[in-house]
């Protein structure tokens, strides 16, 4: 994608109040570097980085790349037509993807690369608290906020780095951690991805990144990623690459003893290296607690002790969108998900109706994506099936333009064939009030997609302590 080879010195951020575009930005202006850049509306992220000395524009036209950018970096979803772009182009100035640009900030550092269709930004998250916990101040790259608007990266004076690694669009082949970390293997992201095969090879490739004498650690329990053990066994071998399991898998390295439910948080007693361990993890659900395993099994092979990375992961208190609690009103309580693929929306519901007793779990989701919904609109409605009421909104389409005969009506239908309740609601200003009708104290509502749903979570608290 670049035209020439790119300097750091002044590089412009197209879309750089993204998640993983906004953190790049703030390691670099950490670092000292003059950085600019665009984004489509103004945000608390990009107040963030205007207080670290950042320039950033709102609204996307070709005078907002400066004269003097000596390079551009976008992500995925900025368009080809998109002017900035388009300017640079022509100007001849180096064009990065995002996932370059993160590759260049994490060298010279020892890097652990946290993979998987789901979980990635949690288990990112809960790695980099734990070792920040510990005071090892490492830098770190995650897809969402850990507790306020720019949190979601940092520079560290250590020479550890946690980065998040995305395989939606093969971005991740680009990094050469020292540990990788695979979290499962499922088809998803189906504008780039044609079958479950392109997924095990792309993931492939990603394992053949691992420095050679470094650590893939990867889950036991799924059988995408044990289907990639399988794979790349000749090639960990051949390059002193050490393979390290986790799960409740009875020969998994990282061995789940117990995941006890406690109302929004889990008691996790795991065996890793002859040793039987036991702490908290604050987000209730059993994938929850398998990904602060994974993060602990990650930890420990760049030698941080096991047990004393126990209990600093009890110190993760969770990242925004992921069964984040936003608040309680009226006695019921609004938590935010950021799940939009089924599997991620049937472990969120079994979470999170462990934690609502004897109280009803009503939803309100947003679909993300015209390509996803077309595939698996099906398998969202039967995961619906496991809430008590649900409400769902049009598709956010993001980066995608629609596709005819592909609305929230497939996942409407499919949940109303397996026993949900299901209605569609179209406009977002009214879900706020239809919540209020529903919900009794002891309710729980979750907020759930990909998209700004999450917006909704304050209007239905407001609207429920108006109520009562």
């Amino acid at each position: 994608m670049a035209a020439g080879p790119p300097t750091w010195d002044r590089p412009h951020f197209i879309g750089v109040g993204g998640a993983g575009m906004s953190g790049i930005a703030k390691i670099l202006s950490q670092r000292g570097t003059a950085v600019a850049g665009s984004d489509a509306r103004e945000s608390a992220t990009v107040r963030a980085l205007r207080e670290l000395g950042a320039r950033v524009a709102i609204g996307h036209e070709a005078d907002h790349l400066a004269p003097d950018a000596s390079c551009v970096v976008v992500s995925s979803a900025i368009r080809d037509t998109n002017p900035e772009l388009a300017a640079a182009r022509e100007r001849g100035l180096p064009v990065l993807h995002r996932s370059e640009a993160l590759a260049a900030v994490m060298e010279g550092r020892r890097a652990l690369a946290i993979a998987g269709t789901h979980g990635k930004t949690t288990t990112t998250s809960m790695l980099a608290v734990a070792l920040r916990t510990l005071g090892l101040e490492p830098g770190y790259a995650i897809g969402g906020d850990l507790d306020h608007p720019g949190s979601n990266a940092e520079n560290g004076g250590g020479d550890l780095f946690v980065a998040e690694a995305d395989e939606s669009d093969r971005s991740f082949h680009r990094y050469a951690p020292e540990v990788a970390v695979i979290l499962n293997a499922e088809l998803d992201h189906h504008a780039n991805y044609a079958s479950i095969e392109e997924i095990y090879e792309s993931f492939e490739t990603f394992v053949g990144r691992v420095r050679d004498g470094g650590t893939l650690v990867i889950n036991a329990d799924h059988p995408g990623t044990r289907e990639l053990v399988g794979r790349v066994a000749a090639d960990t071998a051949a390059r002193g690459v050490r393979v390290v399991t986790y799960g409740a898998a009875p020969d998994a390295d990282a061995r789940v003893l117990k995941v006890e439910p406690k109302g929004l948080t889990s008691e996790v007693t795991v065996s890793l290296a002859g040793q039987e361990i036991a702490f908290t993890v604050s987000v209730p659900g059993r994938h929850y607690a398998h990904n602060a395993v994974a993060a602990l099994a990650a930890g420990a092979a760049v030698g941080v002790p096991a047990d004393q990375l126990a209990a600093a992961l009890s110190s993760y208190t969770g990242v925004a969108r992921r069964l984040q609690l936003k608040g309680e009103a009226g006695g019921v309580r609004v938590i935010d998900s950021y799940a939009h693929h089924p599997t991620e929306m049937t472990a969120d519901l079994e979470a999170v109706r462990d934690g609502a007793g004897d109280g009803r779990v009503l939803v309100v989701f947003q679909p993300h994506l015209f390509s996803r919904t077309k595939e698996l609109g099906t398998e969202m409605g039967q995961a619906l099936a496991l809430a008590d009421d649900s409400v769902v909104l049009d598709i956010y389409p993001a980066r995608e333009d629609p596709i005819p005969g592909v609305t929230s009506r497939l996942i409407i239908d499919a949940a109303l064939a397996h026993g949900a309740k299901a209605v569609p609601e179209p406009d977002m200003t009214a879900v706020a009030r239809r919540i209020a009708t529903m919900v009794a104290p002891g309710d729980l509502v979750l907020t759930m997609g990909a998209g700004d749903v999450t917006d909704l979570g304050p209007a239905i608290l407001a609207r429920l302590a108006q109520a009562g």
